[in-house]
């Protein structure tokens, strides 16, 4: 025969395993919810995106002439302050000439003996050649250009008066006049203001 003590054990044992079977249960069910809303949205209802922003009023642009601004000190165009001295640029439309050479720098002696045979001429930005021979010629001795352009290419005699080298063109006019600079350079000055140098 089963007493009561006995009776009252066999009861509180079962209640306990009734509730622990129930909570079992509430979670699953809660867990099968929450898995059905994920299937279901693909996320979470707190999850869902922003209604769209209304964009925001846009203002006209306005167009018109820039004015112009003034240039920093150093840049072109910009003006110096008041009472201070700045040098003129040269003119780019105007003709750069060298001074005219009206001396020997070197006071040797020249003679036509020196003078002979071929020299390197420069002259208007380009190079030649010039052969000074002893042949008399009509202006003086016989000179023989090559290669040379402009005025020095009519040249056809030359001679030494005072020191000085004096080329002669077919017309009897001097087309040059050299002095020496120094040791086998001669520089002076065409008729037409350019300048000219022999040097070997």
């Amino acid at each position: 025969m089963v007493s009561l003590g006995q009776s009252r054990k066999t009861t509180s044992a079962a209640t306990g395993t009734r509730i622990v079977f129930g909570l079992a249960g509430a979670l699953a069910l809660s867990a099968c919810t929450s898995a059905s809303n994920l299937n279901q949205g693909g996320t979470f209802a707190s999850a869902r995106p922003a209604a769209p922003l209304a964009p925001a009023p846009l203002t006209p642009v306005q167009s018109g002439a820039l004015q112009p601004t003034a240039p920093e000190p150093g840049q072109l165009g910009a003006t110096a302050p008041e009472g201070s001295q700045v040098a003129a640029l040269p003119d780019a439309s105007q003709p750069t000439t060298t001074a005219p050479v009206t001396e020997a720098k070197d006071k040797t002696p020249v003679t036509r003996n020196t003078m002979v045979g071929a020299w390197t001429v420069s002259s208007g930005g380009s190079n030649c050649q010039i052969f000074l021979a002893l042949t008399k010629w009509s202006g003086g001795y016989r000179a023989a250009p090559r290669g040379c352009s402009g005025g020095i290419s009519d040249v056809q005699a030359w001679d030494v008066k005072d020191s000085k080298v004096v080329l002669v063109n077919s017309s009897g006019a001097q087309a040059a006049t050299l002095y020496r600079s120094a040791g086998e350079r001669f520089d002076g000055n065409t008729a037409g203001g350019g300048a000219i140098s022999f040097s070997r």
